[in-house]
């Protein structure tokens, strides 16, 4: 993921409340039909859906559906194709770390026509979690396994032990340990009743320039230099899920993550989690997330927005309801859901599909989602249930005027 000063200055403010209702182009879908899931038949042609960024492998993914590939083995294929990538700081092999330094990855995935799902937490040293999770369900009789279980299984399975910290990745842990390991994941979340919010305000161009010199310092390289001080000051979270359908109306989704950057070893998210961060029926529809998995958990957000479609919610309007749910968690205090994030990426079984998100992003860096259907492949903004961008978690201190 790539920043910029500019971009980062320009996103930072949170906009103001307002429910996004525009009807997404979904092949004349609209946004508030009331299918019953009776009626619900297969898409004349495949359709696949995922983040954004999982677009580089859409076009070989569709291919393997075209082809008469298992629908699961299409979405693996999407969430491999990042683990193996280094660039990608929130999946895989170069996942950014735990706060020891550690990278350890979540994945679950769902199977429609056998109804089957298997998951893995808090592994290490083991690549291809998606995979792996894969293997939980058709090896074991288990559903989900973690940490050192997890990964003894792995071996066993034949996968191979490897380092997934990369040198990259490293030196920005090295980074945030050095200037930011006080701003960590202890103390009160946001949700405590006595959370007050960041304190004093300072100039957040004078922290940058200085989180970029000591990134000098460490031989990080100049071009990674800002990207490298801005996750040490809002940690991302990365995470990619696939939902497919093919034309017979068989139906898999898949979630892969490296989780939170700089999190307590043996933090587990929604990612793993059945039900949050991927949730498939066969005979409804696919859903999956990326966002902040506390709260995603809290709503059980991927079931929720397939039992909306049981009801008769359109995807849209059912990945909607899940957002409204974590809001109101929250009372729907701004103040508080301003540095909550969540993305949904919706398939139902008759191709219809949505992208939401609790926020729009901003002009520059709107939220989007990749989708590819017989139309094509093409990426797509998401209907947001709030204008405006989040402001990332830990917080940092209020930014003062001068910027």
């Amino acid at each position: 993921m790539d920043f910029s000063r500019r971009d980062f200055l320009t996103t930072a403010a949170v906009g103001s409340m307002a429910i996004g209702l525009e009807a997404q182009e979904k092949g004349g879908q609209a946004p508030h039909d009331t299918a019953k899931v009776a009626d619900l038949k297969p898409p004349a042609k495949p359709v696949i859906i995922t983040k954004a960024l999982g677009a580089n492998s859409l076009d070989t993914a569709y291919d393997m559906l075209l082809d008469g590939t298992d629908t699961l083995d299409a979405c693996i294929h999407v969430g491999q194709v990042q683990e193996d990538d280094p660039s990608d700081d929130s999946v895989g092999f170069g996942g950014l770390p735990n706060e020891e330094g550690v990278v350890e990855l979540d994945a679950c995935c769902m199977h429609g026509p056998t109804r089957r799902a298997g998951s893995v937490g808090g592994v290490r040293n083991v690549k291809h979690v998606a995979a792996l999770s894969r293997a939980v369900m058709e090896h074991t009789g288990h559903v989900m396994l973690v940490g050192e279980g997890a990964e003894r299984f792995a071996y066993a399975m034949g996968f191979p032990k490897e380092n997934l910290l990369t040198e990259r990745s490293r030196k920005i842990w090295m980074l945030w340990k050095q200037f930011n390991s006080n701003q960590d994941w202890w103390g009160p979340g946001i949700a405590d009743p006595k959370w007050k919010g960041p304190g004093q305000a300072i100039t957040l161009e004078n922290r940058i320039k200085k989180l970029e010199d000591v990134a000098a310092d460490l031989g990080i390289a100049p071009e990674y230099r800002l990207h490298a001080a801005l996750v040490v000051l809002f940690p991302p979270m990365g995470t990619i899920h696939t939902s497919a359908v093919n034309a017979k109306g068989e139906m898999s989704g898949c979630t892969t993550t490296s989780g939170l950057a700089w999190k307590i070893p043996g933090r587990l998210g929604d990612s793993p989690i059945i039900g949050a961060g991927c949730y498939t029926d066969q005979d409804v529809g696919s859903a999956g997330a990326t966002g902040s998995g506390e709260e995603n958990i809290k709503v059980a957000g991927a079931h929720t927005i397939v039992e909306n479609m049981r009801r008769g919610m359109s995807p849209q309007e059912a990945g909607l309801d899940a957002l409204r749910r974590i809001a109101r968690n929250h009372n729907n205090d701004m103040n508080r859901i301003k540095y909550l994030d969540m993305v949904y990426y919706i398939l139902r079984k008759d191709g219809a599909y949505a992208g939401v998100s609790l926020w729009s992003g901003s002009v520059e860096r709107p939220r989007r989602f990749a989708v590819m259907d017989g139309k094509g492949k093409r990426i797509e903004k998401t209907v947001a249930l709030f204008q405006g961008t989040s402001m990332n978690w830990p917080p940092i201190p209020e930014l003062t005027e001068t910027k």
